[in-house]
């Protein structure tokens, strides 16, 4: 569904609904006891982001540790594979929700109350800044206790008054740091106003590893193989690129003609790399224009050829990434590829990688241009955060990865 529309049906339809539900869960809260219960089957509310399925895991891994919490998920159905990537909820335990009309949506929504009721949810952590719509799913499901970020006296977006634990985002830790406080003030004995007051280290925003085996590997490099037989694994180490970014906010996309220059750059300078273009299926179009732009045969265009499980095997076997502020540089962290981020209209402060990653940011006095208070809808129509960014600085920061036989820390 086109994104503005999405925005408008959030706004004209979420502001009234969660402005009744609101009253009505007043009126419930002054004649029901308002005690702390504990938390035993946890739902986690994150719809739209893949990145933030990622982001949101050494939260989900801390209340499962600390209080053997039975973790709970529901996202929308197509972004489904990146909770598969760590598998700390297990699958049974994923709800799915369509989003490709509105029917299929509503229809979905009505199930899903039927699934929190048959799994007894009694907590639930919303985890959007944003939408509405997760809102009033926080307060439908039918859990006693409900965490999620509230505006307080901030200038935020409305979405009701449904929290019975209300934690103020803080825009000036990372995002997995303000999960992590969601998770915190799930947990806390007394009440607090506002969560969470404790300090969050570093050491809980830690991303696991995975491991992928010798099989994987050799299948990997066979597939690549197979799409470029110039491909030898002997002789070259992969770049990937994606540069594509998701449609809620294209002003994240870096100019496609600066990544031709760029791979045009590396594959002159550096005769032992290979270049692969990745990307979704719908995504196929703008990955073959790059690749023609580049025109040399070390270049090739896997957009659509794997399958989102086999990305972490993709990069067990490249030598460095660079990639749009998107998805992509979320799901590398769970391994050791160094991942170069190019940030436009957000900040790595904020939505950086957990893994072994070097963000490329402008720092222009307008950018970030999106935030909490503006539903990440910018008034922007020419990213100059993204385009002062040249193809010759970029070359310049990752030759060092390019250059080195092992992977290198960032």
């Amino acid at each position: 569904m086109n994104v503005n529309f999405v925005r408008k049906v959030d706004f004209w339809t979420g502001v009234p609904l969660c402005f009744i539900l609101s009253i009505f869960n007043s009126v419930v809260r002054f004649f029901t006891s308002s005690k702390n219960l504990a938390s035993r089957n946890v739902l986690f509310i994150e719809l739209s982001e893949m990145g933030s399925a990622v982001l949101v895991d050494p939260a989900m891994r801390k209340i499962r540790e600390q209080i053997s919490a039975n973790l709970f998920f529901v996202i929308f159905e197509k972004n489904k594979p990146s909770l598969q990537l760590l598998n700390t909820v297990p699958d049974q335990n994923i709800f799915c929700i369509r989003d490709n009309s509105l029917v299929n949506g509503a229809i979905d929504v009505l199930r899903f109350l039927i699934w929190t009721r048959k799994n007894h949810i009694d907590t639930v952590i919303d985890l959007e800044l944003f939408a509405r719509v997760t809102a009033l799913l926080t307060v439908l499901c039918g859990a006693k206790k409900r965490v999620g970020f509230h505006a307080f006296h901030n200038e935020g977006l409305y979405r009701g008054n449904f929290l019975t634990h209300k934690v103020s985002y803080n825009p000036h830790i990372h995002i997995a740091k303000n999960f992590v406080a969601l998770v915190n003030a799930a947990m806390a004995e007394e009440q607090e106003m506002p969560f969470s007051k404790v300090e969050i280290p570093d050491d809980d925003v830690r991303l696991e590893k995975i491991t992928i085996d010798d099989e994987r590997k050799t299948a990997m490099r066979e597939k690549i193989r197979g799409l470029n037989p110039i491909y030898n694994p002997e002789v070259h180490k992969l770049l990937v690129i994606n540069p594509n970014a998701s449609e809620l906010l294209i002003q994240r996309r870096w100019m496609p003609e600066h990544y031709s220059a760029l791979i045009r750059k590396v594959l002159k300078y550096f005769p032992d790399i290979v270049v692969v273009i990745t990307g979704a299926p719908g995504e196929r179009e703008e990955a073959e224009w790059l690749k023609d732009s580049v025109s040399n045969d070390r270049c090739t265009n896997i957009a659509g050829e794997l399958v989102f499980l086999e990305l972490p095997a993709l990069y067990a076997i490249s030598h460095c990434m660079v990639t749009n502020d998107s998805g992509p540089g979320h799901f590398s962290a769970v391994t050791d590829l160094p991942t170069f981020v190019i940030f436009g209209p957000e900040t790595p402060k904020l939505y950086g990688s957990l893994g072994n990653s070097r963000p490329i940011y402008s720092n222009l006095a307008c950018s970030p241009c999106v935030s909490a208070s503006n539903h990440r809808n910018t008034p922007c129509t020419d990213n100059q955060c993204l385009k002062v960014i040249k193809p010759d600085n970029v070359f310049n920061i990752i030759q060092p990865a390019l250059v080195s036989d092992t992977l290198i820390q960032l």
